[in-house]
């Protein structure tokens, strides 16, 4: 009696590792793709709830008048960057009142 050829996939293909896509490149690895190229960390910093108002705000309006969603992170980031990249001396502050009185002292163009 000739033997029909099987149909489907048997258990060794279900549960082999797919490393690969079809096309031979490797997959991409969980969760969302990166959208910066620098190393980095992922950190958990708490905020007040009127920060987290403040921040949600802020990307509503950015989104109502460009159409462009910004998250939370991005604009923490950003102000991150301005820091870092002003000439503001911020090591003689011993608290968070300080440096709040610092940064808002600086003198503006």
């Amino acid at each position: 009696m000739m033997q029909k050829p099987k149909i489907g996939k048997t258990a060794k293909d279900i549960f082999a590792a797919t490393t690969t896509a079809p096309t031979g490149e490797p997959r991409p690895g969980p969760g969302r793709p990166a959208l910066h190229d620098e190393a980095w960390s992922k950190v958990t910093v708490v905020l007040l709830n009127r920060h987290i108002v403040f921040l949600d705000r802020l990307a509503a309006d950015i989104r109502e008048r460009t159409g462009t969603a910004i998250k939370r992170a991005e604009i923490i980031r950003a102000l991150i960057d301005v820091l870092a990249e002003s000439d503001l001396d911020l090591t003689s502050a011993t608290s968070a009142a300080e440096l709040k009185a610092l940064l808002a002292a600086r003198p503006r163009p």
